[in-house]
């Protein structure tokens, strides 16, 4: 299965902050959207991605003043990234191996959408019930 097909499904939809916006404000985007990564972009120009455990290694190193500072401060800029095109078992195999939960998913240079690891666990687990479905198809009828 392609990436593309779990972006059909869950959207395209990509919560963004901008570079100088607040670790605060991320913060409300994370809340209010219930999500554990907010993707850094000015418009579809990727400049990196900020999760809820880079928000606590700068409580840890910052404390309370890591509220006011850039999202630029905290953010990973050397994002891994995928396209529509590549397999959800190489992204799960490539997260799995970086240990990090969100893939934003880039087309032609642009962020056309982010995929998690509970979207590709999601996606590998229908295809394993439409796999057991047909062999179970497959034994009754023959």
């Amino acid at each position: 299965m392609l990436i593309a097909a779990i972006l059909r499904t869950k959207g395209a939809e990509v919560v963004r902050v901008a570079p100088d916006d607040t670790v605060a404000l991320m913060l409300t985007r994370l809340a209010r959207h219930n999500i554990g990564a907010v993707v850094v972009a000015d418009g579809d120009r990727l400049h990196g991605i900020v999760s809820e455990r880079d928000v606590v290694r700068g409580l840890e190193r910052q404390g309370a003043d890591l509220l006011a500072a850039p999202v630029s401060s905290i953010m990973t800029a050397d994002v891994v990234t995928c396209a529509p095109r590549d397999t959800v078992e190489d992204i799960g195999e490539t997260m799995t191996r970086g240990r990090f939960r969100h893939v934003p998913v880039v087309e032609d240079g642009r962020l056309t959408g982010i995929v998690s690891i509970g979207d590709i666990v999601k996606s590998r687990v229908r295809g394993l019930e439409y796999d057991r479905a047909q062999l179970e198809a497959y034994i009754q009828g023959g």
